[in-house]
């Protein structure tokens, strides 16, 4: 390298589920506060701390345990599984990593669907788990929302989307980038029906999912703190090499600049959800 070039550390954000700042506490440690909780008295928090107010990460299942009525949700189209049309390897092969999530996690991808009732109201729902690879958007993902949008359009009803992603999936190159505008469509084809779409953005929700479908709802909020933007702030501050504002990419700084509706706790999402999908009932 010449001396007149510069290195620059383009190394992505990791997607690692690290809830506490260095990455190595125990996932039940609040990084705000260091208040230690047990996994009970976190679920019957809605695993929000109490001290301080921080929301950690939620699982799909149990993210559909919070806000749906008891017994109601049924899911469609879990049988999916990501191909490796690629045969794609880098440390190991991307077949590997599906098995090891699928393990882990307990889903078939990176995102559960399905219909169910919020306070008995009927709306179908795509609920993403950032513990199945980060989150990440490959062909599953995009093919599962867009089948939520047709059965949402079928209906006239509306759409619950919740994100939690790092992204589109790198192993599935351009198929999984190709989802951006498939799921754009989908959602365009949702409201000439008369549908509707509620997005709820999570901690984190960047890059291709963020830049598709999560910020296209009719309505569009987020939970306190959450990740929003397409790249992250360290990945940011390496490139632009300026220090950030301590709230970039956050749902507070997002808010102020009129790209969310509201920010809503997690303790009133149901009861905020329950509202709007009475407000988009067609009489």
């Amino acid at each position: 390298m010449s001396s007149g070039q510069r290195r620059v550390d383009v190394e992505v954000e990791s997607k690692r589920p690290d809830e506490t700042p260095d990455g190595k506490g125990h996932p039940n440690t609040c990084p705000g506060c260091g208040s230690h909780y047990r996994d009970d008295e976190l679920k019957q928090a809605l695993r929000v701390c109490p001290q301080c107010g921080h929301h950690f990460r939620v699982g799909a299942r149990e993210r559909i345990e919070q806000l749906v009525d008891t017994g109601s949700f049924v899911e469609n189209d879990a049988d999916l599984r990501s191909a490796d049309p690629l045969q794609f390897f880098d440390l190991r092969p991307y077949a590997e990593r599906l098995v090891e999530a699928e393990m882990e996690t307990g889903l078939g991808d990176a995102i559960v669907c399905g219909a169910g009732d919020i306070e008995g109201r009927t709306c179908d729902l795509a609920i993403m788990d950032f513990g199945f690879m980060g989150g990440s958007m490959g062909s599953v993902v995009g093919e599962k929302f867009v089948r939520s949008c047709e059965r949402a359009a079928e209906s006239g009803g509306t759409l619950v989307s919740v994100s939690a992603s790092g992204g589109a999936r790198m192993q599935e190159g351009i198929l999984a980038l190709m989802q951006l505008p498939k799921t754009i469509c989908a959602i365009e084809d949702l409201h000439e029906s008369r549908g509707s779409m509620i997005s709820v953005l999570t901690h984190p929700t960047t890059g291709g999912v963020l830049a598709s479908f999560a910020s296209l709802g009719d309505v569009v909020l987020a939970e306190p703190g959450a990740l929003m933007s397409f790249a992250g702030p360290r990945v940011v501050s390496q490139t632009t090499r300026e220090k950030l504002p301590d709230d970039f990419g956050r749902a507070e700084s997002n808010y102020r600049y009129g790209h969310l509706d509201a920010i809503v706790p997690r303790s009133e999402l149901r009861a905020t959800v329950a509202q709007l999908l009475g407000l988009f009932e067609h009489p």
